[in-house]
C-alpha cells in the first residue's frame, strides 16, 4: 500500500476509535442521570464535618429534626436568615477576617447537650465561618456538626425565602433605597395606611401556579422589578403565614433576594417609626 494511503487508512481507523469512545461515554453518561440539584452538596476535599443538599435541609426544617444555626453576624442574620434558624454571638477577640461565632452559646442554646443534632450554614461556597464553627465545636466535643455549606445563596437561587428581623428591617429601610416593601394586606387596609414606598399585593388574590393571579398582574404593571430580579423584596402582612405565602410565590417567580417579616404589620410600622 503506498504510503499515503497508509496514513489516510490510519486517519480513518483513529476517527472512528474515537467515534466509538465518545458514543461509549455519551451512552455512559446517559445511563447515570444527574442527581437532581436540591441533592448537591459542595463536597470539598478533607472536611471533618459532613454536609447536607438542600432537599435535606428543607426536610430537617420541616421536621425540626436539628437546631439551625446560622454562622454570620448578627446584622447579616437580621437583615435575612434561613427561617427557623438561630444566631450566634461572635467569638470573643477574633477579627472580622476570621469571624467564628461562639461554641460556648451554642452550648447553652443546645444545653449542653454534646450529642444534639445542628445544621451550620453562612455565606455559601466560598464562605469560611461555618466550616471555622464547626471546627470550634468538634474540639469542643460536639459530635452531631453537619454544614448546609451550599449557605445562603444557594438557598435563595433555589427559590428559598428569608426571614428578616425588625432590627434588620429598619436597617434596610433606612440604608437601601432599591429595596421595595410589598404589603400583602388587602386593598382597604393598605390604602389606610402603610409603609412609605410599599406595593400592594393581596394575599387574598395570589393564587397556587406560576404566571397567574395577582402575582402575574403585579408583573406586568411595574409592582415586581421585572428588569432587576435582584432587587430586595420584603413582604410585610398582618399575619407571618400571609406574608410567608406571598413571598414563597414571588420566589417562585425568579426573584432571588425575598424576604418576610415575620412579625405583624403593627409591629412594622412600630419600628419604621423608632
Amino acid at each position: 500500500m503506498p504510503h499515503g494511503n497508509h496514513r489516510a487508512t490510519n486517519i480513518v481507523h483513529a476517527s472512528v476509535l474515537a467515534v466509538g469512545i465518545l458514543v461509549g461515554a455519551a451512552s455512559l453518561f446517559a445511563a447515570e442521570a444527574p442527581a437532581p440539584i436540591q441533592q448537591a452538596i459542595l463536597n470539598e476535599p478533607n472536611q471533618h464535618t459532613a454536609e447536607v443538599s438542600t432537599e435535606e435541609l428543607r426536610h430537617i426544617l420541616a421536621a425540626r429534626a436539628a437546631t439551625i444555626f446560622d454562622a454570620r453576624p448578627f446584622r447579616e442574620f437580621a437583615i435575612s436568615h434561613i427561617p427557623s434558624a438561630r444566631s450566634v454571638a461572635a467569638k470573643p477577640g477574633v477579627p472580622m477576617s476570621e469571624y467564628v461565632s461562639d461554641a460556648a452559646e451554642i452550648g447553652r442554646a443546645v444545653g449542653g447537650d454534646k450529642k444534639a443534632p445542628m445544621i451550620l450554614y453562612c455565606n455559601g461556597p466560598y464562605c469560611g465561618k461555618s466550616k471555622r464553627l464547626a471546627d470550634e465545636l468538634l474540639d469542643a466535643g460536639y459530635t452531631n456538626v453537619r454544614r448546609y455549606q451550599l449557605g445562603i445563596p444557594v438557598w435563595r437561587a433555589l427559590g428559598g425565602i428569608c426571614e428578616i428581623e425588625a432590627d434588620g428591617l429598619r436597617y434596610v429601610l433606612e440604608q437601601d433605597r432599591t429595596a421595595v416593601v410589598i404589603d400583602v394586606r388587602e386593598s382597604e387596609q393598605f390604602r389606610a395606611g402603610t409603609l412609605p414606598g410599599a406595593r400592594n399585593i393581596p394575599r387574598s388574590l395570589v393564587l397556587e401556579g406560576k404566571d397567574v393571579g395577582e402575582i402575574k398582574r403585579a408583573k406586568d404593571d411595574g409592582r415586581l422589578p421585572m428588569e432587576d430580579h435582584n432587587t430586595r423584596l420584603i413582604v410585610v402582612g398582618d399575619e407571618t403565614a400571609a406574608a410567608r405565602y406571598v413571598a414563597q410565590a414571588i420566589a417562585h417567580e425568579a426573584f432571588h433576594n425575598v424576604v418576610y417579616f415575620a412579625g405583624s404589620f403593627a409591629e412594622a410600622s412600630a419600628m419604621i417609626r423608632r
